[in-house]
């Protein structure tokens, strides 16, 4: 039990009073909470005392692993001087000012401007608002409607849940609100039927061109995807998809967003997934490793092309939160930059250890199990198959999925489960060896579901 906290049935005050986001409550009250109570490097440690190598970085955003004193210290200092101020009203504060020269910088040339939020729900609630009112500054208020993708996530508040494209999330509280539509996904194994990757990839991103046609180009403000999907597991689009997408967007006046919450700080090997991939947005949500999560928030890197208008046109914008650039946050998310930085962690997956571990990752789908192994920079999708050389799914692909995660944790490590795909993300600060002991701990639980599967 935790020094800090008080010996006590920390569980069974839970299950009384704590409501967990995305969660059966009743079936995790029978089963029990799991309490974490502190980290180390790449690893955590539940009140039992027992060690999980986390492959998966909390929520994809501890890219600096845990335990780092210099974010304490950072917050700390700050607190000192001043807790808390908004930055409504013409003020600001140095930490404030400072991140937002700094996330700026790394974002491109296109990107001088960043407006902060709490979260990456409530950057993509920004976007959306803040995409109408440039297109009505310009002329257009008629360009409103938003194209997402199916199976794509973009946080769960309802602006949020609507330009995602999970269906489990829309059929509770009535959603998408009107104005957003969705195409298909760039998910190749389980969508591509006889089509190479190649010919997949262009088909997916020219349905964006026909919704459009559809809709009425003078009726699109703007297309919204992540540079790989996350939640939905991983899912890294064919070569020729993203080229193909850019060309639309500036071919038909539509503004390109990129969500990189998940894609942001170095997950991929550089500093932000539209790079990677060779595009230019004219949005870009942030978050979790803009402060690797040891304080929450977020913000939208918001192009010349929209913020000239914003500053120059519109006058007020009236949208913001209590918590907008929150000072404390703010020192966090610059020392969080500071380090990685400092360590070349960025560059350390690009050039070494996102290479390492795609050789480790992919050497899974040797397994009878997988049907295909798919990493990018520090992240992994490992797609289960009944009959890897039909690419023949299971029938109950979330029991599946949640069987192997259950061994692999029971053995100590965290993996995440997207229905019959293996999820990875480890913080960047990851080691070979350690590297090395996740792929070990996933064939051991691989082993050991296909062994229950098969009796």
């Amino acid at each position: 039990m935790s020094d800090t906290y008080p010996p006590s049935n920390l569980a069974a005050i839970d299950a009384a009073h704590h409501l967990h986001p995305f969660s059966d409550m009743k079936k995790l009250n029978a089963e029990g909470t799991r309490i974490i109570e502190r980290g180390e490097g790449v690893h955590i440690f539940d009140s039992n005392g027992k060690k999980y190598l986390d492959g998966f970085a909390g929520l994809w955003c501890v890219n600096i692993g845990y335990g780092r004193r210099e974010i304490a210290d950072a917050v700390a200092r700050q607190m000192n001087e001043l807790a808390y101020y908004n930055t409504f009203f013409g003020t600001t504060s140095p930490p404030t000012t400072l991140l937002a020269q700094k996330v700026t910088s790394k974002a491109g040339p296109r990107f001088n401007h960043v407006f902060f939020t709490g979260s990456g729900s409530e950057a993509n609630d920004t976007w959306l608002r803040m995409a109408r009112v440039y297109w009505a500054a310009v002329g257009r208020p008629e360009k409103k409607t938003v194209i997402a993708r199916r199976n794509g996530y973009h946080g769960s508040t309802v602006a949020g849940a609507s330009l995602g494209g999970m269906k489990y999330m829309h059929e509770q509280g009535d959603l998408p609100i009107p104005g957003i539509v969705h195409i298909g996904q760039p998910y190749w194994y389980g969508e591509g039927g006889d089509l190479s990757p190649a010919e997949f990839g262009l088909k997916v991103a020219r349905e964006l061109e026909e919704k459009i046609d559809e809709l009425g180009e003078d009726n699109v403000a703007a297309f919204v995807a992540e540079p790989v999907q996350g939640a939905a597991g991983v899912i890294i689009p064919p070569a020729t998809y993203w080229p193909e997408i850019d060309r639309i967007c500036k071919a038909r006046n539509i503004l390109l967003v990129t969500d990189e919450v998940i894609c942001g700080f170095g997950r991929l090997g550089e500093w932000f997934g539209h790079q990677h991939f060779g595009v230019e947005p004219d949005f870009a949500p942030i978050a979790k490793g803009l402060s690797s999560g040891y304080l929450p928030i977020g913000g939208l890197l918001v192009s010349d092309r929209i913020a000239d208008v914003l500053i120059g046109e519109v006058g007020d914008f009236n949208h913001g939160f209590t918590y907008s650039g929150h000072p404390v946050c703010a020192a966090a998310a610059l020392e969080n930059l500071r380090i990685i930085e400092e360590e070349k962690l960025v560059e350390r997956v690009r050039d070494d250890i996102g290479p390492y571990f795609a050789q480790k990752w992919g050497a899974l789908a040797e397994h009878d199990f997988v049907g295909e192994a798919q990493s990018i920079g520090l992240m992994g999708g490992l797609q289960l198959a009944a009959d890897k050389k039909t690419r023949t799914r299971f029938e109950k692909p979330d029991a599946i999925g949640a069987l192997v995660r259950n061994h692999a944790l029971a053995n100590g490590l965290v993996l995440r489960a997207t229905g019959d795909r293996m999820l990875a993300s480890p913080p960047l600060v990851i080691s070979h060896e350690e590297v090395d002991e996740m792929a070990r701990i996933a064939r051991i639980a691989l082993d050991a579901a296909w062994k229950e599967l098969r009796g």
